[in-house]
């Protein structure tokens, strides 16, 4: 996994709990709901980098 892959897979991480945590203290379920799942498509993005890296070798 390259350094920038990882840093833009955090990036979208942040931006989503930020989304999340803004929607909770709003009361806006919509935002609440993508903050979410920008979250979890950052988290499937790094788990997919690290399936390349095992098979780079």
């Amino acid at each position: 996994m390259s350094a920038q892959d990882k840093a833009a897979n955090t990036g979208d991480k942040i931006k989503g709990k930020a989304k999340e945590t803004v929607g909770k203290v709003t009361g806006n379920e919509r935002l609440e709901a993508e903050g979410k799942a920008d979250q979890v498509k950052g988290d499937a993005k790094q788990a997919g980098e690290k399936v390349k890296d095992v098979f780079k070798d």
